[in-house]
């Protein structure tokens, strides 16, 4: 049971899409640009680098809570599956962010959480994971390798920190926590199949941090959205008061 609210714990974390809610405050549905996520890159690509660090935060943010609840929660109780109970909360996150309820199971792609999970995680997952998620992006440009190489590097070490004794649980449990792990990386590779396509084929779009260059609206284009939908209201008012 307590493995269910782990995962229950970290789905309504989970929900709450920064993307989308930072999108709305700017007046758009991010939905509706780009590749159609509701997730950091789409974001960055959309308005720009501060929009996509907010959202970047936001998810992390949101990661981290949900991890260091269940921790809190259940970790004295259950000290020998603490770190199992930390990746049900990863499952609950993932399946949040990439397939909310309330937006018709469409949602961001599950990088960022999965980053903000791993900071939660144990120490020594920190630093492999920002080598292997910002070296291959910062030299390539593709953020779609950066994601596939971090969430491979983490099932990797996974298993190589369990059976060291890194994780103090039995055989059982750590089986169990590599089929998680496999799971939560299985799924970002489903999730990227067509950027991995892409990238065979040499066709992937190239992010460039700190250029606003790529962003798809300029705070103009924003400003003019926000005034035609401002104008679409007041047209709307007559007609709702006959």
């Amino acid at each position: 049971m307590t493995r269910l609210y782990a995962v229950a714990i970290g789905y309504m974390f989970g929900l709450f899409q920064t993307a989308y809610f930072y999108g709305r405050l700017k007046g758009i549905d991010i939905r509706k640009y780009g590749s159609g996520n509701s997730g950091t890159t789409n974001m960055l690509r959309t308005l720009g680098t501060k929009a996509g660090i907010v959202v970047f935060c936001g998810d992390v943010l949101k990661a981290i809570a949900a991890v260091v609840l269940v921790t809190v929660l259940f970790g004295r109780q259950h000290a020998d599956i603490v770190y199992l109970l930390k990746m049900y909360t990863a499952i609950g996150l993932v399946l949040g962010h990439n397939y909310p309820f309330y937006m018709h199971f469409h949602g961001g792609k599950g990088v960022a959480v999965t980053g903000g999970f791993m900071l939660a995680f144990h120490w020594t997952v920190i630093p492999v994971g920002l080598c292997a998620f910002f070296l291959p992006a910062i030299f390539t440009h593709y953020v779609s390798l950066g994601s596939l190489c971090l969430v491979t590097g983490f099932i990797i070490q996974l298993v190589l920190e369990g059976q060291a004794g890194v994780f103090h649980c039995t055989q059982a449990v750590l089986c169990e926590m590599y089929v998680l792990g496999a799971f939560i990386s299985g799924l970002c590779w489903v999730q990227h199949r067509a950027n991995i396509g892409r990238l065979i084929h040499g066709t992937e779009r190239k992010t460039y941090l700190g250029s606003r260059n790529h962003a798809i609206l300029s705070e103009e284009e924003i400003r003019k959205q926000k005034e035609a939908q401002k104008e679409a209201k007041q047209a709307q008012k007559p007609h709702e008061n006959v």
